[in-house]
């Protein structure tokens, strides 16, 4: 099965890396260069609100989206209309947008969590590397709809 943004991929049991252990990664881009993901079930230790520049946003909670850039925020989301430039991912699935106008859609909780997914860090795969390692095994990729990557269980 080819590997597209909007694939999911769960790690395999024989997977050693802690970054993974449980991981269920939704792949949001997918090139020549190699590919971008978040995990998706993995909550991050603190909410939104508890960041020093987004204490006056409600409480939201984040995600730990993987183990690269950590001193960022990413965010996937399906509410085009409310967020304005994001990058089509699958179907209803968008990658990015305008940040403020996703933090005042949140604090006028115009969108919940079954709309919008915020992570701290990202997944990364140079050229090929996630093909190789879905080879060898180490991911699974799986057929969940879309509304299982928004679904806060």
């Amino acid at each position: 099965m080819q590997i597209t943004a909007g694939t999911i991929l769960i790690s395999a049991p024989t997977l050693d890396d802690p970054n993974f252990n449980k991981a269920v990664i939704v792949i949001a881009e997918h090139n020549e260069k190699g590919a971008m993901g978040f995990v998706i079930n993995k909550k991050f230790t603190r909410a939104l609100n508890e960041l020093e520049e987004f204490k006056q946003c409600i409480a939201f909670p984040l995600y730990d989206g993987g183990p690269m850039d950590k001193e960022h925020l990413y965010f996937i989301h399906r509410q085009p209309s409310l967020i304005e430039d994001g990058t089509l991912i699958c179907n209803t699935i968008y990658l990015s947008g305008n940040f403020k106008q996703a933090v005042a859609q949140l604090n006028n909780k115009t969108i919940t969590e079954k709309d919008i997914k915020v992570f701290i860090g990202y997944c990364g795969w140079d050229a090929n590397e996630l093909e190789e390692e879905v080879e060898e095994g180490s991911w699974i990729i799986a057929d969940i709809n879309e509304e299982s990557i928004f679904n806060t269980e």
